[in-house]
């Protein structure tokens, strides 16, 4: 695979493992919710999803109240993050029972694709790959830029 014309099927390949491992863990997780600890603690203080209502409540009566001040608004806001924080606090998200075989299948997939993805879009251009002939031809150009920009100089002063 080091020919120019593999970079494409190396990314199709590893974009093809990276979607068909990620399948596999989403076949294999279970995601739920419980009321079990659900809130938020501040502190010592405990609010639960039902409390954080409240200052959501709150900003939404004081924003109407007083034609929609700013401090109503990020009140509002930081009320409604609370909200989604609370919501993926009480989330649960399980493994099933998985043998040795189907682990080390799902996380060579995974983590193989995305090696070979990273490979394709972090891999260097054509014209550095060359090396040192490659830097050697740049170095002579600038070489050649700076002799004829100072004999533009020379001219210039004997004008």
């Amino acid at each position: 695979m080091k020919n120019k014309g593999n970079e494409l099927l190396q990314f199709a390949g590893g974009f093809a493992m990276l979607i068909v491992g990620l399948f596999i863990l989403s076949q294999k997780v279970v995601v739920s919710s419980g009321f079990f600890g659900a809130g938020i603690w501040f502190g010592s203080f405990h609010m639960s999803n039902g409390l954080i209502m409240i200052p959501f409540i709150i900003g939404i009566v004081w924003m109407f109240a007083s034609g929609g001040s700013l401090l109503s608004k990020v009140f509002t806001v930081v009320s409604v993050l609370l909200i989604i924080a609370a919501i993926i606090i009480s989330t649960r998200i399980y493994l099933v029972r998985l043998s040795l075989y189907e682990w080390v299948l799902i996380l060579v997939l995974i983590f193989g694709g995305a090696g070979m993805l990273a490979r394709v879009l972090f891999a260097m251009p054509a014209g550095k790959r060359r090396g040192e002939e490659t830097d050697r031809k740049a170095m002579e150009v600038q070489d050649k830029m700076l002799e004829i920009e100072k004999e533009i100089e020379q001219i210039k002063k004997e004008q």
